[in-house]
């Protein structure tokens, strides 16, 4: 993986562990020559993981639209940014971009983000690893849920493969590297009662 895109929150969270993980995100991709694309923000958890891999030597590339420059206060330190016109336009460009997917600890833009990237996957639309950072047991409540969305009946179990857990970056980038997308089966089937 030359590429990884990397969703994470506007905010640091209320815990240190949460900006400790996307800093060490950020220090191992650019020890492993990874380039980031994200969201282009300078602040909160995005902001963090994107200064690591700069002050590591590494290659930072931002997506945002025009209209969330000053929300988002974009990052003018970066080696590549793109504007774009929308947050449909941002999310295919980081996606064209991109050889593999890692959600860190972040509210509802993030969670849309994994969801829609976990769906094409579901899909076939790509065939690209999608690592969910799982800091201080963060994306639990999401396990849980897709569990659940399993044993009642409106997911396939082998989708759970389609989504790689795991609270260490080191851990995560390597399951990430050796990621084999798991042989799907008719979406569109119906299945058993």
């Amino acid at each position: 993986m030359n590429k990884i895109c990397v969703f994470a929150g506007s905010n640091v969270g209320n815990s240190p562990e949460y900006e400790v993980a996307a800093t060490q995100l950020g220090e191992l991709m650019a020890a492993n020559g990874i380039e980031l694309v994200y969201g282009g923000s300078k602040i909160g958890l995005m902001g963090r993981v994107a200064d690591a891999v700069l002050a590591n030597g590494g290659r930072v590339t931002g997506v945002m639209p025009r209209g969330l420059f000053n929300g988002e206060m974009a990052h003018t330190g970066l080696t590549a940014f793109h504007e774009v016109g929308n947050m449909h336009e941002r999310k295919a460009l980081m996606s064209d971009l991109s050889d593999g997917y890692i959600a860190l600890p972040g509210g509802l833009g993030t969670f849309e983000e994994l969801f829609e990237v976990a769906s094409w996957a579901q899909l076939g639309i790509h065939k690209k690893p999608v690592g969910i950072l799982n800091v201080k047991g963060f994306y639990q409540p999401i396990t849980d849920m897709l569990n659940q969305a399993v044993a009642a009946g409106f997911m396939r179990d082998t989708n759970l493969e389609l989504m790689l857990f795991e609270e260490s970056p080191a851990v995560l980038l390597d399951k990430m590297a050796a990621y084999s997308p798991p042989e799907q089966v008719n979406k569109w089937a119906e299945l058993p009662k």
